[in-house]
This record gives structure tokens, sequence and C-alpha cells, in this order.
């Protein structure tokens, strides 16, 4: 019998049913290299990608792994809780109309790219991530302060990382440059006061909107702070300063609100008292974050010694929050200047802090034998300004210079700004000076030493002469400062 011969159609349908299996072995087993190897080419096996992705440096202490293959780290349940809890945040941002699946999106400073991923799972797949350090698909090489992006290119930015900026100010210039007009940003920091969130908005000028800021839970920490802002099509007009008269908003009250509370009654021992008041003094950068500041400036008026105040209190006891502060000392007294010329990091300003510029005569405190000048404490400092009529017979000619003018020369409202004044009773020519120009508005924290007829250590019952001024004119001088929105403390 010859055998059944088969038909050629029932042929032509199980050749079709086995290539229709093969191919979706194929397409499952692509799949499965693509999503969730990571088209590794490690395992010997098929690979999607010619070479290994590798995530070289630091990631999220979470997950702290170096030179990590991309397959070990996307099948981490670390890497897989990151990409939830960034999914789920953009997803909020969807729903609120921020961000949308047709945005083309970029996550700047990215550590792992868990972000980028995040937004390419949930629908928005023009998105991108920079980082110093490049891993493809994910990442592509750029720095925050230098983007490899032609400007007015994204919709929606993203960063975590602004807190980790040494230059927050050139972060948000590159994020102001590269996203669209009526594109939205999206920063999660860590810092949550109010003069820091103030910081933040200053940094992006009048070009951005604030939509809104709040604490939601946090991938490493319980909470973090959200703020979006959205980029104006036009530029808007600047708040700030009207004239020379500083705006106080309600965030600098309630810091003066909870600073220590000035000595009220005249201290009867005040060389006790206010060197005692040291201890309870409340720092502002022990109240608020300063991390979204452009510089730090510390000026010292009245310096004297390097040890005087600079080397013994500012660097040794000053909480600085690990910035580093540029550091200006003014002194007229030609006596302190040889110290000045060996410590780096000072510049040293060799005049007198006053209203305008001038030839001043200044009376010095020197031992009346030997007509020198005596470096001890209470001794060599400036005296109140002499005039031609009153010259005396113990002064020395000094050039003043205006300070206020000075110091809207030198920084800028996005500086953070410290001084200590101690100028023998020329603070009551320089604070009022301040005021009128605004150039108080620059200041962040002063701590001033206000020149009175205390009472005398040596005689009791008997007042200094050398001082006309009263304590409670001391006291409207402080109270004057802090109705101005300066946080001032008294100083010995």
């Amino acid at each position: 019998m010859d055998p059944p011969i088969l038909k050629p159609n029932l042929l032509r349908n199980i050749l079709v049913r086995i290539l229709s299996f093969g191919v979706l072995i194929l397409a499952v087993r692509l799949a499965y290299f693509v999503t969730v190897k990571g088209g590794s080419c490690d395992s010997g096996d098929f690979c999607f990608f010619p070479e290994p992705l590798r995530l070289t440096g630091r990631v999220r202490p979470s997950a702290a792994v170096s030179s990590v293959p991309v397959s070990d780290l996307w099948t981490s349940k670390n890497w897989r809780k990151s990409v939830d809890y960034y999914s789920s945040v953009f997803q909020d941002l969807i729903a609120e109309g921020f961000l949308s699946r047709d945005s083309k999106a970029l996550c700047v400073e990215t550590q792992a790219g868990e972000e980028v991923l995040a937004l390419k799972e949930i629908g928005v797949i023009d998105s991108v991530g920079i980082s110093k350090r490049k891993s493809p698909p994910l990442i592509v090489s750029g720095e925050a302060l230098r983007q490899p992006f032609h400007g007015n290119t994204f919709d929606f930015e993203f960063s975590g990382g602004l807190d980790r900026s040494n230059r927050p100010v050139g972060f948000a210039s590159e994020i102001t440059r590269t996203l669209r007009p009526g594109g939205f940003l999206v920063v999660h920091t860590v810092t949550k006061d109010s003069y820091s969130l103030n910081s933040f908005i200053d940094l992006f000028n009048s070009s951005f909107r604030l939509i809104r800021s709040r604490e939601i839970d946090g991938l490493d920490s319980p909470t973090i702070r959200e703020v979006v802002m959205k980029k104006e099509l036009e530029i808007l007009s600047p708040g700030g300063n009207s004239g020379n008269k500083c705006s106080v908003p309600g965030l600098k009250r309630e810091i003066i609100r909870n600073a220590e509370p000035l000595i009220q009654e005249e201290p009867l021992k005040p060389w006790l008292t206010l060197k005692r008041n040291i201890n309870n003094i409340k720092y502002l950068t022990s109240m608020v974050d300063i991390s979204f500041k452009n510089r730090y400036v510390y000026v010292d008026v009245g310096a004297r010694t390097y040890g005087s105040s600079i080397g013994s209190w500012f660097k040794k006891k000053y909480p600085k929050q690990n910035k580093t502060f540029e550091v200006y000392a003014i002194e007229a007294d030609k006596a302190f200047h040889q110290e000045y010329r060996s410590k780096k990091g000072v510049n040293l300003l060799p005049y007198a802090a006053w209203v305008r510029n001038e030839t001043l005569f200044f009376e010095i405190t020197r031992d009346p034998s030997k007509k020198i000048v005596v470096k001890g404490r209470g001794m060599g400092r400036i005296q109140p300004v002499q005039t031609l009529t009153s010259f005396m017979d113990d002064v020395d000619r000094i050039q003043g210079f205006d300070f206020a003018k000075w110091l809207k020369r030198t920084v800028r409202e996005r500086d953070f700004v410290v001084m200590k004044m101690d100028v023998e009773g020329t603070e009551f020519h320089l604070i009022p000076r301040l005021i009128e120009t605004g150039a108080i508005c620059l200041i962040d924290e002063i701590f001033l030493e206000c020149h009175y007829n205390r009472w005398q250590r040596c005689c009791p019952g008997e007042r200094s002469a050398k001082y006309q001024k009263t304590y409670d004119q001391c006291l409207d001088l402080f109270t004057s400062l802090r109705e101005s929105g300066v946080l001032v403390h008294q100083w010995f």
C-alpha cells in the first residue's frame, strides 16, 4: 500500500504554526533580555546591546554599589523600589497637569537613572537624564552647570540633586535656559524652612512663578519638600526691595521672633552680662538652611587682630553648614596690618568704614609714656571721629571710605552675608547710613557691639566718659535693625 500523501494546504498550515511558535519564543526571549536583563551580554547568550552597560560611581545609599552591571542593579529590590517611588510621584504630577505623556522630559543630575526609567514606564517616552557619567540608554553625559542641549528644549525638568550643588545659581541658570516657556520644573529637596524656600525661588530671578511647595513622603527620608515652578512666557516684575527700603517678608519676622530677646534693662556689670550673652545667641544658620545661596561672605568691621574675632570666634565657633566663606577684615589701625599679610583667605581693607570717602582724624588709645600703640585687649582701638576743628595731639590721619557703597558693590541679595561691627561708637553713623541706602538689606546677620557710657569696672558707681550715648540709645539702634528685618545680636 502506498503511504498517504499530505494535502498541500495541511502541510502549509503545519509549517505556519511551527514558524509562528518559533517567532513567539524569540519575541518572548527578546522582551526578557531588553526589559529585565537590560540587554546584558555577560550571560554568553543572546544580547540586545553589543557591550555591557555599567554604572560606575555612587548610587543611592540604599543601593550603594560601585561598577555594578546594569542587569544586576535593575533587578535589585532597591532599584525597583526607587523606580516605583518616582513612578508614583510622576503619576501625581500628570494628574495635576504639570507633566504629560507627550512631554519632553529631563532629569538633572540623576545618580542612577531610576527617575528616567520611571518616566518611560508611565508613558513619558521622550525622557533622558544627565550625569557626569553616562549610562545608556537612560543617562547621557553632561553636567548640571553645562547641559548638552539647546535652549528651550524641554517641557519638564526634574531634579533631586540641587541640594548637593556647590553652585546653585549656575544650576538654576542652566535649567532656565533649557526649559521651554510654559514648562514646569519640579525639585525635591530636604530643606524645609521658609528661608531656604525663599532663597531657592530667588535663584530663578523673575523667570519662574512658584506653583506650590509641599511636603511629601521621601524615598530615603520620612518626608521631603516638593517644589513646583512654572517658567513664564514673559519675565515677571521683580518683587524685591522698593527703592532703598527693605522688604520684610513674614519669614524674616518669624526668624527674628525666634531669636534671643534683646537685653532690655541696662546691665550693672556689662563686662559680664554682655559676654555671657554670647551663649544665648541663636545663630541664623542654626535656624535655617543656607544651601541655596550664591556666595558666603563674612565682613569684620573693626577687625583689630586676626585672633580678636576672625580666628578665635568666626573660624572656630560660627556654624557655617560646611560652607566656605569669603572673609573681609576692615581695620584702619596700621598696627594690625602686618599680621594680615600672612593670613590666607582674608581680604584686608586698611581703611576706616565711614559714611563717605574722606580723610579722617582718629584718636588712638596709646601708652602715654611710650607714645606707641599697645596691642593688648582694650588698647589700640579707633575712637570716634575727630574733626579738624577739634584736632587733638594724639591722633592718626586715616582714610575713610563709604562703607554702604562698598557693600552694595561687593555683595548681592543672593549672597549670604554675616557682619560683625565693633567701631567704637561710629556705629551710630554707619547703621543709619546702611538703612538709608538700603545696603542693610544685603546683610543677613549682624553681631554689633554698641558703645555707650557704661558703668565702669574699675570705679563702682561711675560711668565711662569715653562715650556720650546711653544704653537706651543702643537699645533703639538694635530695635531699628530688627524692625528692618535684620537679625542683629548684642555683642561685647
